[in-house]
């Protein structure tokens, strides 16, 4: 994919519709002082350049039985299984992150279980099948805070700001 780059216009949507994804178009365009058509078209682009990846609601989990959040650091026995385990992993619903890492672990999943037991099992009956080496589990007790990567505190000075002429940062 070619060089893409952001301006004002697209930074101001990208702050409006990461705080509230279900803020019509037409309240966005009113704020940006465009057209309707102009916010569909802005965001149309964003998300065929995969700035934007759709949005969601956001389920609390305690609220629908799965009171464990558990961070899990993964071992692999072989670099040559990442592929192989990040599949298999895909089909554990109760596993809703994964991520390559550097350190000591290899992988670090986030986990979802109704509770201790249920964690317990699902790295004995889901997680161990896999051939991992080990794993290390972090119980979280709550999560503090959760946010979006905040637009406006992208720049450290004003001068690092675009203006009407400047387009910035080139995205590739």
């Amino acid at each position: 994919m070619g060089h893409h780059q952001l301006d004002n216009l697209d930074y101001k949507i990208l702050k409006m519709i990461a705080s509230n994804a279900r803020i019509p178009f037409l309240e966005v365009a009113r704020e940006c002082n465009v057209s309707g058509a102009a916010i569909h078209q802005r965001v149309q682009k964003l998300v065929n350049l995969g700035i934007i990846k759709g949005s969601e609601f956001t389920l609390d989990s305690n609220r629908i039985g799965f009171e464990t959040c558990a961070y899990i650091g993964v071992f692999l026995q072989s670099p040559g299984q990442f592929q192989e385990v990040i599949e298999k992993l895909k089909q554990i619903p109760e596993v809703v992150e994964c991520h390559y890492t550097t350190g000591k672990y290899d992988m670090f999943l986030k986990i979802y279980a109704r509770n201790n037991r249920h964690l317990l099992q699902i790295i004995h009956t889901k997680l161990q099948p896999l051939g991992l080496a080990r794993t290390e589990s972090i119980i979280s007790f709550k999560e503090a805070f959760r946010r979006q990567l905040p637009i406006e505190n992208l720049f450290n000075t004003d001068d690092d700001m675009p203006d009407d002429t400047d387009t910035v940062p080139e995205i590739s």
